[in-house]
């Protein structure tokens, strides 16, 4: 109750800034500035994830290399791009209901195979006991459950649905803890904190200005970090190795 009178932005000059928070069967529809930011925040890192994403590739020594830059920049930039396009349809052609409906569970979707995606480059290319090497094509039979489940379920039970959303973030993390060599094992706990701190504000729409902008920062910097874990001791090693020989 003392938390949530401190965080009453509704009677505060700053309730311009957003709408009054709806019913958990109904969407919560942005004020104009929201949707301005909600844009902003991913469109600007469309650009920086396809050139990181390319980098990887260059930097490929081999065939597993090669596939796991692929299909991290794929799940990278493509986290970004859909929704970017999702939250410019829902604010410019919000009257196209299906297409922004189908949009949104896209961009739901899209959210389960980036997870994957991003454990893919630790899971292909980093040393695994016989039993966590299972987690390599298990990662991905969780991103397709999950999104059948945003199919049949979308938006029906949200809370469920960000449970699903951090099992399937910290489930693979058991087997990564696990590896042999630990490099790199900071940064990937420092990406995972910023993506758990950001549900609170995923989930604090109408009680925190732009809080779903803000959402996406902590998204932002989660796979800031997490790029910068697999470009300097997956791509990098030998440079990591003469730095620290030094």
């Amino acid at each position: 109750m003392f938390m949530s009178r401190i965080l009453d932005f509704q009677k505060t000059r700053y309730a311009r800034f957003m709408n009054h928070r709806v019913p958990s069967n109904r969407r919560y529809q942005p004020t104009e500035y929201e949707h301005a930011a909600n844009c902003a925040t991913h469109a600007f890192w469309i650009i920086p994830s396809i050139l990181g994403s390319s980098i990887l590739y260059v930097l490929s020594d081999d065939h597993w290399e090669t596939i796991s830059a692929w299909i991290y920049g794929f799940g990278l930039s493509g986290l970004f791009t859909v929704s970017t396009i999702f939250h410019t349809i829902s604010w410019k052609k919000r009257h196209l209901r299906t297409v922004e409906h189908c949009l949104h569970m896209f961009d739901r979707m899209v959210i389960y195979f980036f997870i994957a995606a991003s454990y893919a480059p630790w899971l292909n290319l980093r040393e695994l006991g016989p039993w966590a090497s299972h987690m390599r094509w298990i990662i991905w039979i969780m991103a397709s459950i999950g999104t059948i489940y945003v199919f049949f379920f979308h938006e029906r039970y949200k809370l469920v649905e960000l449970v699903c959303y951090v099992i399937m973030g910290l489930f693979p993390a058991l087997v990564i803890l696990s590896m042999p060599n630990r490099d790199g094992l900071l940064e990937l706990v420092a990406g995972g904190l910023f993506y758990c701190l950001g549900t609170v504000f995923f989930k604090s729409d109408g009680r925190i200005p732009f809080a779903h902008a803000i959402w996406h920062l902590f998204v932002a910097t989660g796979a800031g970090i997490h790029y910068y874990a697999i470009w300097r001791y997956l791509y990098r090693p030998d440079a990591l190795e003469a730095e620290t020989s030094r």
